[in-house]
């Protein structure tokens, strides 16, 4: 009964799972609600956290092992769960607004139809890490900020701001129209390395399975495609994306 009362009080809250990406949440003053450890943790593995938690006044709760795999979503929660609201999304204009206070070119990341939640919180992951200002995403067909993407993304959901659009080629018109260029990845393309990314530039990712879609495709206003030498025919969307993104900052540092 009371397991029962624990998933009822959670269902309109989002798990963040794992120790590393619940200080992250921490350090970036999430609003956290509260924090579950497992029992079976050594607190000394955790001790930063606890620390830290302190310091933002968060309650942490010893429980048991039985209690954390209820409300885990992704197999990998290390026994340590955070409960908070859902990551917001944030507006095209905050992703404007954060290329102006770095002044420097606008350089966002477009996902269409990325469906596989890891694959999006590793992008998102390695976007935090080139300096993107943001990532744009559809509200269809696609993975959202849910606490599997929060997870794979390392906490870096809580520092590169997710727009989510529901018309993913209007969007791109209105990127355009700012002086944006729309990169798309394909092997259709010119070699990577062989483009200019230096300006302001949205790099779009396509699903594994079908890459760019047909209208998305018929937007960009020119693909590049990564040398492939071995037997694969193709990359990972994620690993891809990373692969682009650190072009774009080789030639900006150039």
């Amino acid at each position: 009964m009371q397991k029962n009362h624990e998933k009822e009080k959670t269902t309109n809250k989002m798990m963040i799972e794992g120790r590393n990406s619940v200080f992250e949440a921490l350090s970036a003053g999430r609003p956290i609600d509260k924090i579950w450890i497992s029992e079976t943790v050594r607190p000394g593995g955790v001790k930063k956290l606890m620390d830290l938690a302190k310091e933002r006044q968060v309650p942490v709760q010893f429980v048991k092992p039985q209690k954390i795999n209820s409300v885990s979503q992704t197999e990998a929660s290390q026994g340590v769960v955070a409960v908070c609201g859902a990551v917001a999304y944030a507006a095209l204009e905050d992703l404007f607004r954060k290329a102006e206070e770095k002044n420097t070119p606008p350089f966002f990341i477009i996902c269409d139809e990325i469906t596989d939640p890891h694959n999006l919180g590793a992008i998102i992951r390695s976007a935090n890490a080139a300096g993107a200002d943001g990532v744009i995403i559809p509200k269809n067909r696609s993975a959202g900020l849910d606490a599997v993407t929060a997870k794979t993304s390392a906490g870096a959901v809580h520092y590169t701001p997710v727009v989510r659009v529901t018309n993913l080629s209007q969007t791109i018109d209105a990127l355009k129209e700012r002086g944006l260029w729309i990169a798309g990845a394909d092997m259709s393309g010119e070699t990577l390395y062989e483009s200019n990314m230096t300006g302001p530039i949205a790099l779009v990712i396509g699903s594994e399975g079908k890459g760019i879609s047909r209208l998305i495709r018929e937007k960009c206003d020119f693909m590049v495609k990564i040398p492939m030498l071995g037997k694969t025919e193709s990359l990972n969307a994620s690993v891809a994306a990373a692969i682009m993104m650190y072009e774009v900052v080789r030639q900006r540092m150039n």
